[in-house]
């Protein structure tokens, strides 16, 4: 298909979602951006949240990876499914008590500014790592695809991206998000059941028939039972338990969304229905990744990992199924690019910058604190997603949750640490726990073979990384005194 067909139903795509913004941002003002003024329906983020929750690392990566894991990575979805419970009954009631905008609001109140400063921190660098290396997977199949044959540069597509998601994100925020995000899932699952259905019609298989034959290859084991392997099923569940917990209910971009809806109540049934259409779309997502690997040697395709799907795709399949690939994909890349930005920008603005608390500033001038600080992001975006081309791992999925067991861990340590006891800290030293914890951590692994013997860590870096912050902070911690007010979990 013409690159410049292609290029045309991107700049369409994007000005639907010009529209959209336009639509959802007029009287919009800074609680509109933060936390879409307490008035989100909780069906649209539900919905909304499927496609930020997947991201163009999932839609490119999970399938790309059945190859090497078959189903494996439905052990961690298990996982998942445990997890989203916890934050609906635990997390969520505590965030709406404290009525919190940003909820390392919760780290200020219970154990110091210290602590505060340092979950948004963390945040700031786990969402900036996490979000840039989604972004530049998306961008480095578009470029191939698409822009390579034009002759446009990798770092003009990626400026070109962030101006395009500056531009419906830049006054709206939240609020425009919410119903942003509703579109942009809707197309992505689409492209997903489309492509399922194309490939089973060119393999001349069903369902049933498909599943034999992926059984047959291997290609649909799901447990691991070897207690050394990274991939081990109990190590993958509680994984997931925890990426959960921390890269959903400790993320101030999910939570961002998931309390702008007006109650409790609702905001349980939106992380409750998330949870059930993630666990059919993941599961649909190794099926096709099943089918991808089925049909690959039948087309000659010698490609594997994340550039398997689209390979086949733009190399064997019809134009139609081309296009609905292209804006399934672009679909998958927005979300977790434009509520990254959005995210990070109002926790930059509240935690650390603390406009909130800013009696020097009209509601113009922290208006334009927070879209200064916007642009500053994305150029920061720009910079690191030039920074994962150069490296170019060849499967990001894997790059993105071994970021996050670094940089989740320290967030995870610290709202354990402030739900589960009643002690205060020194918090002066709070930010040298969690710090030192991530680079334990990197000593650890890089040293496992001799201080581990076979066995070799895989996901359960995440908890361990809690589990040392957890430590350092009950070492600097102390009793509490007799009628000090703690927040209570």
């Amino acid at each position: 298909m013409s690159p410049v067909l292609l290029f045309a139903i991107l700049i369409g795509y994007f000005a639907l979602l010009l529209g959209v913004a336009w639509a959802t941002s007029r009287n919009a003002d800074n609680d509109s951006f933060f936390i879409g003024n307490k008035s989100s329906n909780w069906m649209l983020v539900a919905f909304g949240m499927v496609g930020t929750t997947l991201s163009g690392a999932t839609f490119v990566s999970v399938p790309g990876a059945v190859g090497a894991d078959a189903f494996g990575y439905a052990q961690i979805l298990i996982g998942y499914v445990f997890g989203y419970i916890a934050v609906a009954y635990i997390l969520l009631p505590l965030y709406y008590r404290l009525q919190l905008t940003s909820i390392y609001h919760y780290l200020d109140v219970r154990l110091g500014r210290r602590s505060y400063q340092s979950g948004a921190g963390f945040f700031i660098i786990s969402r900036l790592l996490g979000a840039t290396a989604r972004l530049y997977l998306v961008v480095n199949i578009l470029q191939a695809i698409i822009l390579d044959s034009l002759g446009i540069p990798f770092w003009i597509t990626t400026l070109v991206i962030l101006g395009m998601i500056l531009m419906y994100t830049y006054q709206g925020g939240v609020k425009t998000i919410v119903w942003t995000d509703t579109l942009q899932t809707t197309c992505m699952l689409f492209g997903l059941f489309a492509c399922v259905w194309f490939l089973l019609g060119e393999l001349g298989m069903s369902v049933p028939q498909s599943l034999d034959a992926m059984q047959s290859q291997g290609l649909s084991t799901i447990f691991t039972t070897d207690f050394d392997s990274p991939n081990f099923f109990l190590k993958q569940i509680l994984a997931g338990i925890f990426i959960v917990l921390t890269m959903t209910g400790m993320d101030q971009e999910m939570m961002q969304k998931t309390i702008s809806v007006k109650t409790l109540k609702d905001s349980q049934k939106n992380l409750l229905t998330l949870t059930a259409v993630l666990v059919v779309v993941l599961m649909s997502f190794l099926f096709l990744g099943g089918l991808l690997y089925l049909y690959a040697p039948v087309a000659g395709v010698t490609a594997t990992g994340d550039k398997i799907f689209p390979a086949v795709v733009m190399g064997h399949l019809p134009a139609t199924v081309q296009i609905i690939f292209l804006v399934a994909l672009i679909s998958a890349l927005f979300p977790s690019a434009d509520g990254a930005i959005t995210a990070l920008t109002s926790s930059f603005c509240i935690d650390i910058l603390g406009i909130k608390r800013r009696t020097d500033l009209s509601e113009a001038g922290k208006e334009s604190l927070r879209r200064r600080v916007h642009l500053g992001f994305a150029a920061l975006f720009l910079v690191l997603v030039m920074g994962f081309k150069m490296a170019d791992s060849p499967s990001m999925i894997v790059v993105i949750l071994k970021l996050a067991a670094y940089t989740y861990g320290p967030l995870l340590g610290l709202f354990a640490f402030g739900m589960l006891t009643r002690r205060s800290l020194t918090d002066r030293l709070v930010p040298f726990v969690t710090i030192g914890a991530p680079i334990l951590c990197a000593l650890l692994e890089y040293n496992q073979e001799h201080l581990l013997g076979s066995y070799r860590l895989g996901l359960e870096l995440l908890m361990v990384n809690g589990i040392l912050v957890y430590a350092g902070l009950f070492a600097i911690s102390h009793k509490e005194k007799a009628g000090a007010a703690a927040v209570p979990a």
